[in-house]
């Protein structure tokens, strides 16, 4: 009763929540060095290239800021070592081993202040030149502002992309005045290593990028005074092995199903290839209802009902402790608290909450059939509420603070669920199990048993080695999501599990061995909804996708054993 009431005054503390995680709207933003490539190569300008994206759904653009070679490859800039310098300045006071720089008054005015390195001001046949000791070939030099207000009055979204370097300053203007959100490049943030207050009030308050599987170091910090939004992208040399559509199922998925706003493109080699994935993409982002528009901000305050959640924790922990064999029930309950404190510290309870609930409905022995796996449904769901409600937080549905230990939602519960089975006088039980003869069948059926956890645990997570997962999967997979939102696999598995262990005159061994199996699926359901940032609705049809067809298979799976039972015995 305790569970029940906790749960339903939890529930409102997930609105805000699912308020704020609705897909979209997305910016579909194309790499601006892509971009300056493509110009060259068909001899069209930045902003006509653009357009013609622009005209195919693209809305932003990113800009690197330049370097001193970039800016003298586009004849801006003179720069010359020492000795080339000397050629061409014979009687010129030139200084062996110094590089030179020469260009318009006011930018090299901007170079002196961007960089924290020696610098002098000489005159040079009848230019001024800046002299420093280090190669600034690639150093620093700032944006094409001209470009970035072209393209902000065409109505395109600006992405800045800051170079970092260890003799940059940081107190002057790191962004232009047109950008909307900052990309930091590589994998730590500008000015990481000691300057990230100064970062933090030039970048002007504009949203950072949290990029989808490239942590950043100095990221933590940054994001604590500036806005975040979500960016997902693809590596040009996975893309480059992916078809159209393959690379635009990825992105549909990841704005509709992970809360991507920012979809970080890259053109094709192919000028065809770019304008089928920029029409697939289109259309699918279209199916699926999610708005193509400028990204709003995710932000939203947790609901003080979240911690009535504690409330039924504890009270699910008290159940742990009665439902297991005495006198482990304590211990054991104790044990588990003080292992997710250890693991998880200040998010101990949503953990406890995953290992604890999936195995709680397994203790209803008294239920026939398949109430019990109903009973295990109801507490896990009940048990997702009090980890939703907890660990919803504005940096775990950002994917900052993701949850911890997420192998164990999978481990623990069976694990539970076995030591249930203990009858109460334990120990004769144990002693009767270690002299049991067993059967080669019945090693067989226990070893397949482990492989299936052992299986769960390695596929955990969105992302599995390709050895695990073979093709004809990854094609279910794919045809599952064009069409439904995809269940987990592990769930389906177990869910159909369920009817077959249930239903079917089993000895009892194997019949609790099968229950185990099924304790696997439910921990997949707290699993599944420990991905914060993946949208509650997207968890709950993922979850009732794979009851619904774990149920069905399950069934056909009763009936199909049935038949061939009898026809073996006959």
């Amino acid at each position: 009763m305790v569970v029940v009431l906790a749960a339903v005054l939890s529930l409102p503390a997930l609105l805000p929540r699912m308020q704020a995680e609705r897909p979209g709207p997305v910016v579909l933003i194309m790499d601006g060095e892509e971009v300056a490539e493509e110009a060259r190569f068909t001899g069209k300008t930045f902003l006509q290239v653009m357009q013609d994206y622009q005209a195919l759904g693209v809305g932003g653009v990113a800009i690197y800021e330049q370097t001193v070679r970039n800016w003298v490859s586009r004849g801006l800039l003179t720069y010359h070592p020492s000795n080339t310098l000397q050629l061409v300045y014979p009687t010129a006071q030139i200084r062996p081993g110094w590089f030179y720089l020469t260009g318009p008054a006011s930018w090299l005015d901007s170079m002196v202040a961007r960089w924290n390195i020696p610098i002098e001001r000489v005159l040079i046949g009848t230019q001024t030149w800046l002299a420093t000791p280090v190669n600034v070939d690639f150093f620093p030099a700032g944006y094409d502002l001209e470009l970035a207000r072209e393209l902000k009055a065409q109505g395109f979204y600006i992405v800045a992309r800051p170079l970092d370097h260890p003799y940059r300053r940081y107190d002057v203007e790191l962004i232009p005045p047109q950008t909307d959100a900052v990309v930091f490049s590589g994998l730590d943030v500008l000015g990481f290593r000691s300057h990230l207050n100064s970062v933090a009030a030039g970048l002007q308050g504009k949203p950072i990028a949290w990029i989808e599987g490239t942590p950043q170091r100095g990221f933590a910090q940054l994001d604590q005074t500036l806005p975040v939004k979500r960016l997902f992208s693809i590596r040009p040399e996975w893309q480059d092995r992916l078809t159209p559509a393959e690379t635009a199922d990825k992105f549909v998925l990841a704005s509709r199903e992970r809360g991507h706003q920012l979809l970080y493109l890259r053109p094709y080699r192919q000028a065809s290839d770019t304008q089928a994935f920029l029409t697939i993409l289109g259309r699918d982002l279209e199916r699926s209802r999610i708005p193509v528009g400028e990204p709003t901000s995710r932000d939203f305050t947790p609901s003080p009902l979240r911690f009535v959640a504690l409330l039924g924790i504890v009270a699910g922990l008290a159940l742990l402790a009665i439902g297991l064999p005495q006198p482990l029930g304590i211990p054991v309950a104790a044990l588990l608290a003080l292992f997710a404190l250890g693991v998880a510290r200040g998010d101990a309870a949503p953990l406890l909450a995953a290992m604890v609930f999936p195995a709680l409905g397994f203790f209803e022995r008294q239920l026939p059939g398949l109430r019990l796996w109903l009973a295990a449904v109801l507490y896990s769901l009940a048990g997702v509420v009090f980890l939703a409600a907890l660990g919803s937080t504005p940096q775990s549905v950002l994917g900052m603070d993701p949850f911890r230990g997420v192998s164990l939602t999978l481990v623990v519960p069976p694990l539970l669920v076995a030591l249930s089975f203990l009858p109460a006088a334990y120990k004769p039980a144990l002693h009767s199990l270690y002299n049991y003869p067993f059967k080669l069948g019945e090693v067989a059926i226990v070893l397949m048993g482990l492989a299936a956890v052992a299986l769960a645990v390695l596929r955990r997570g969105n992302e599995a080695a390709p050895s695990i997962v073979p093709d004809w999967e990854l094609q279910l997979r794919a045809f599952l999501q064009d069409v439904m939102v995809r269940p987990r696999f592990k769930e389906i598995f177990a869910h159909a599990l369920a009817p077959i262990a249930l239903l079917l005159p089993w000895p009892t061994w194997l019949k609790q061995i099968l229950l185990v199996l099924v304790a696997v699926g439910m921990g997949s359901i707290l699993n599944t909804f420990s991905h914060y940032h993946t949208p509650l609705s997207i968890s709950f049809f993922r979850v009732l996708n794979g009851i619904l067809i774990g149920l069905v298979v399950g069934v056909v799976g009763v009936w199909v054993i049935r038949r061939l039972r009898e026809w073996w015995l006959r």
